[in-house]
């Protein structure tokens, strides 16, 4: 192209500036687009997450098989959530992952206390995922076993004292020795976790047979120990004497054999978070004593 040609061609006229009306268009259908993108992802999501939670370890109900099993064989009725007398038994929600609708305890909030004696849960229960005796294909774990059948103090005194409870749901230990106040040689008065806490709990000098709020009874400890009185299986754990650094003689709680993982030490324990926790399925290792 020639200068002269250069010069003769008309400059380039601007782009035309877009109207209000194209300008609304276009940003609608950019957040349409978003969200649509966001909506995708969300729905992915969801097929992730009950992979991702499935790890999740929950205190499940007395009698209930090995995880794996447990889920396979619930059927998410809800009979066993009927029947507790303490309302311990809630039902999982979505983030639960696989485990939506499936029944589990938090024992901080609500421990199981066996208050109905012959564990209704476990009677209740149609499919046998909770159970008494486990099929001879279901075999129990080393160290998840009784030695022997557990002995309700409710029932002491009664011709057949124990539940036939074959397996624990978990086991307790001391994880926060320095929250414990019996280790710290603190007594403990006023009720054990406030007048807001909704927990229920049988207490044989109150009622034998109607569990009653936990804050409308009232503790006065000079030496903390409300773990173990309030346990309601006789020799699951007991105060033990131990020298501290400075050599001074101190109490802790010490987890016996025949702890069952009911969780009312960790739901009754006054310390903020509690001294004494339950682990999931925790097995008892020969020797042990927990702490």
């Amino acid at each position: 192209m020639s200068a002269n040609e250069a010069e003769a061609k008309p400059p380039a006229r601007p782009k035309p500036a877009m109207s209000p009306e194209k300008a609304l268009r276009a940003r609608r259908k950019f957040i349409r687009s978003a969200l649509l993108l966001a909506a995708l992802t969300g729905t992915s999501l969801l097929g992730f997450l009950p992979v991702a939670l499935a790890f999740r370890q929950r205190l499940r109900p007395p009698g209930a098989l090995d995880e794996k099993d447990f889920l396979a064989s619930c059927i998410k009725c809800g009979q066993c959530v009927q029947v507790c007398p303490v309302s311990a038994i809630r039902l999982g929600g979505i983030e639960e992952g696989y485990g939506i609708g499936v029944p589990y305890i938090s024992a901080r909030e609500q421990a199981c206390d066996f208050s109905c004696d012959a564990v209704q849960c476990i009677l209740a229960c149609p499919t046998g995922a909770l159970t008494y005796i486990k099929p001879d294909f279901f075999p129990v774990r080393e160290g998840a076993g009784l030695a022997k059948a557990p002995v309700l103090k409710a029932r002491a005194n009664e011709p057949e004292p124990a539940i036939n409870l074959k397996e624990r749901m978990g086991l307790a230990r001391l994880t926060r020795p320095q929250n414990c106040l019996a280790a710290q040689g603190k007594g403990f008065s006023g009720t054990a976790r406030g007048e807001a806490f909704k927990g229920l709990m049988r207490y044989m000098d109150v009622d034998r047979w109607n569990p009653i709020p936990v804050r409308d009874h009232p503790y006065e400890r000079e030496l903390c120990d409300l773990c173990v009185t309030e346990c309601p299986i006789d020799g699951a754990i007991s105060l033990e004497a131990f020298t501290d650094a400075d050599g001074s003689r101190r109490f802790r709680p010490v987890v016996r054999e025949q702890c069952v993982g009911c969780g009312v030490c960790e739901m009754i324990c006054p310390a903020e978070p509690a001294a004494i926790e339950i682990e999931t399925r925790a097995l008892w290792q020969a020797g042990e004593e927990g702490g």
